[in-house]
């Protein structure tokens, strides 16, 4: 039996046992095989797969890190890591972020959902029955927006024209994408911006969360 027709076999095993589906059995085996492959452990994940980083920059997640903690300055910071890898490593402005990020993460020297100036970002999106441009005017209007956020204090923060529309709420600012669909329905993401710590993700992803299916219910 072939490697790969073991990993099938091994995959619909999984389906019997979990009811999972094919992919999903499949994502999961390849998750654990990845963390078996690893030389360390990691603090938490990076936002960027094994596979993809290693496509991009021909060195996985674990090579990168031993690079880096080699370097003298990787307790330097973000500008400084990122600015070395661009430097010295031929990375680009994207990618040089992207790996400075995951190796703050791995080490831990970053928490999940922490940005690099230190703030901490939770987000949903979903798909709902209302027209786009309705909830668009909701979001803009002062008095409308009160009904949609109930108990919470808003301040409307950018243009009303802007593609995004950013409203204070709670400990930092959220920022509104509503996308129109054909069948009428609206693609809403929320991405909370600048929250002062970790505890305030899980709080503000549950709020996101119960917002958006409420939403889905009106």
């Amino acid at each position: 039996m072939t490697r790969q027709e073991s990993f099938k076999v091994r995959v619909r095993a999984r389906m019997e046992k979990t009811g999972e589906r094919y992919m999903a059995a499949r994502r999961v085996l390849l998750e654990q095989a990845a963390k078996a492959d690893r030389r360390r452990p990691w603090a938490s994940e990076p936002e960027v797969s094994d596979d993809a980083v290693r496509a991009a920059t021909g060195r996985r997640w674990d090579d990168w890190v031993d690079v880096l903690e080699a370097w003298p300055g990787a307790d330097d910071g973000h500008p400084a890591i990122a600015a070395h890898l661009a430097a010295e490593h031929g990375l680009d402005g994207w990618w040089s972020q992207q790996v400075t990020g995951g190796f703050e993460r791995i080490t831990g020297r970053r928490l999940p959902f922490e940005r690099p100036d230190g703030t901490f970002t939770a987000g949903r999106s979903k798909t709902v029955g209302v027209p786009a441009a309705e909830l668009r005017s909701a979001l803009l209007d002062d008095e409308a927006r009160g009904d949609l956020f109930p108990g919470e204090r808003t301040e409307l923060l950018s243009d009303p024209g802007a593609k995004a529309i950013r409203i204070g709420i709670g400990p930092g600012v959220a920022h509104f994408t509503v996308d129109a669909k054909d069948d009428g329905r609206a693609r809403v993401s929320v991405s909370h911006r600048r929250l002062t710590t970790y505890d305030d993700v899980e709080v503000w992803q549950f709020y996101w969360v119960d917002w958006l299916a409420a939403l889905e219910d009106a």
